[in-house]
């Protein structure tokens, strides 16, 4: 069990290296040219400077650096996060391709899972270990990306994360597993140094290079730690963490199929648009920081769903993750019909 100096220590650290390196990095980007562009699916109006992943990636190396065991246990996690984090900051330069950044993506998720750390919750054998293989390999992937889509509002992705983060080192903290505690500690950490420079009218952006390192080393971290050992149970601690951006994403793609803006995967993968969670509730009628306080506190709900179903109860997993599935359904009903009488919908068309 971690001593509370040393998980003190870790956030300390993190959070320091991530609150100092961002505003010299945000002139480095600028001096550089690593900037984002207003356009017409963005909501931003002026040149955003971009390199906040890279003041979270020094706050989290920063953060593991005093617990070297931490680093050693969870390698190929941190191998997997690098990569992620370079990939998205080659994306921020260059621009790359969507199919290239898949195939990196997925190499990425199975250095992670070659190494054991996969979803199990299937009866033992080859066949159902593949399937294992493969669900993981899409839930490391598909919450890369559901939290790069989330990144659409100041501070919404580093805080959402943040809160995400703090119920996994609970639950962790909780279940005795302390070293990828303090993992999850320092990744806090450093989204939480990071965002004051984020949070309404940002003066620097996280860029993919920040979202998608998120992203991947929250997926990782759902995969590796040990949450229950009922199988519902199991699963539906991560999901229901993470169930703001797997909803984003999931709605999302709904009502792009469902309008005809995307027919083929690729353009799904290429497919940028303002049509996102965050971005209906202000539709809807809330200001920019109050659509993103407003996903902190379904966030924060979850979270404490969670808390209550570590119990290990199939009973209390099965009735909350139905719960909230409902919430979500009650949710996306709303946006639809705001968006309808918005755009002067009737019952006749």
């Amino acid at each position: 069990m971690a001593e509370p100096v040393q998980v003190c220590i870790t956030i300390l650290s993190s959070f320091l290296v991530a609150y100092v390196a961002t505003p010299a990095l945000r002139i480095l980007a600028v001096r550089l040219k690593i900037v984002d562009m207003p356009d017409a699916r963005k909501i931003h109006r002026k040149v955003m400077p971009l390199l906040g992943g890279a003041a979270i990636y020094l706050g989290l190396i920063a953060g593991l650096a005093l617990n070297p065991k931490s680093a050693c246990l969870y390698l190929p996690l941190l191998v997997g996060s690098t990569m992620i984090f370079l990939l998205g900051l080659a994306d921020d330069i260059w621009k790359l391709s969507a199919q290239f950044r898949l195939l990196v993506q997925i190499i990425a998720a199975y250095i992670v899972i070659i190494f054991g750390q996969r979803i199990e919750f299937l009866p033992h054998g080859i066949y159902w270990d593949a399937l294992e293989i493969v669900i993981t390999l899409f839930w490391i992937v598909g919450v890369t990306n559901a939290c790069n889509y989330l990144d659409g509002m100041d501070g919404l992705a580093t805080g959402s994360a943040a809160i995400n983060l703090f119920f996994f080192a609970v639950i962790l903290f909780k279940t005795g597993q302390s070293q990828i505690a303090l993992l999850s500690v320092a990744l806090m950490a450093s989204c939480l140094g990071f965002l004051p420079y984020n949070f309404k009218h940002a003066k620097i952006f996280l860029g993919d290079a920040g979202s998608t390192l998120l992203g991947f080393t929250i997926a990782s971290i759902a995969t590796t730690g040990s949450w229950a050992e009922d199988s519902i149970v199991k699963i539906s601690i991560p999901i229901l963490i993470l169930g703001v951006p797997i909803f984003d994403m999931v709605f999302t793609t709904i009502m792009r199929i469902a309008q005809g803006r995307v027919k083929t995967f690729v353009e799904w993968l290429k497919y940028g648009g303002r049509d996102h969670f965050h971005h209906y509730l202000v539709e809807l009628g809330l200001t920019r920081t109050g659509a993103v306080l407003f996903i902190y506190l379904v966030t924060f709900a979850l979270g404490l769903s969670a808390l209550m179903v570590s119990r290990n109860s199939f009973i209390e997993a099965f009735f909350t993750l139905s719960q909230a599935a409902i919430i979500f359904i009650i949710i996306g009903v709303l946006i639809v019909i705001g968006s309808r009488r918005q755009s002067g919908w009737t019952d006749e068309q």
